[in-house]
């Protein structure tokens, strides 16, 4: 009786999303565990088979890290941004187009729904601008966007999952690093989604970052932009609410940060009453 139940509690979700496109972002020990990588396949594939039009937007952080320590490169960050020049974008690009993108696009296959894999290069889908770190440091060829060509992703998603890689180029055919939580909230917005969802390695927000037990459920825009501006977020937390507001301010319903190294997360966050991350609405 408890699956049961489970199933009818998700019944009024599943209804009201429907038809929907919910943009994910991928990334994490999501990506980096082996049984989580499977778990998350068949979430988004269950997904689709409900009626969901899910987008993957994927970073692929600690992969780019792992090559870079191979060759004995430099990593470097600042305030959340990895510091990229020519030769950690040019790493990051195949790191992220040819090894990571093919694993998700195989897995999803695997599990029955066919996806396609795309990079902000395809069909120009993204056209970036480069950037400096919030406090305006120079962190190399990191790019924020500028257009998203909607057209493409339309095209692609009426018959697969897209499955997206966070580099692009500008109009002088220069490859950018982009944040992926950037990514996916220009994707969200520029698609009109019902909903963004962020996959990271906390619980959510924290109210007090040294207790994992603080998460804040549900939080107003007005109050994320207070703590940004406060500079009470720091990390790689930051970017990601930023993200969330960037996605709100372009007219997406709600965006969710939630804990990707718990299993079906996704679905708990979706489908339940208690979700399961923190909320921006």
């Amino acid at each position: 009786m408890r699956d049961v139940g489970t199933l009818l509690e998700a019944l009024p979700y599943i209804r009201e999303f429907h038809g929907r496109t919910v943009v994910i972002k991928y990334g994490g020990a999501a990506m980096t565990d082996s049984r989580l990588r499977e778990e998350f396949a068949r979430d988004v594939v269950l997904l689709s088979y409900v009626g969901m039009n899910p987008v993957v937007v994927h970073g692929g952080g600690p992969d780019i890290t792992a090559y870079m320590e191979r060759l004995d490169l430099p990593v470097r960050f600042v305030e959340g941004l990895r510091v990229s020049d020519a030769e950690t974008v040019e790493i990051a690009k195949m790191v992220l187009v040819g090894k990571v993108n093919k694993d998700i696009v195989l897995r999803l296959g695997r599990h029955g729904q066919p996806a396609v894999g795309l990079c902000g290069d395809d069909g120009l889908l993204f056209r970036v601008s480069r950037q400096t770190s919030p406090g305006g440091q120079d962190i190399g060829f990191v790019g924020r966007i500028e257009r998203v060509d909607v057209d493409v992703l339309t095209h692609v998603a009426r018959d697969y999952i897209p499955v997206i890689a966070s580099v692009g180029a500008d109009s002088d055919g220069h490859s950018h690093n982009i944040n992926a939580d950037e990514a996916a909230s220009a994707v969200a917005a520029a698609l009109g989604a019902y909903k963004v969802i962020f996959l990271t390695d906390v619980a959510g927000w924290l109210r007090d970052p040294a207790d994992p037990q603080s998460v804040i459920s549900e939080a107003a825009a007005h109050e994320v932009e207070r703590a940004l501006a406060d500079a009470g977020v720091s990390g790689g937390m930051r970017p990601k609410l930023a993200a969330c507001l960037e996605a709100i301010h372009g007219g997406v319903s709600g965006a969710h940060i939630v804990d990707g190294r718990v299993e079906h997360s996704l679905l708990l966050e979706l489908f339940t009453d208690a979700g399961q991350g923190t909320k921006i609405v």
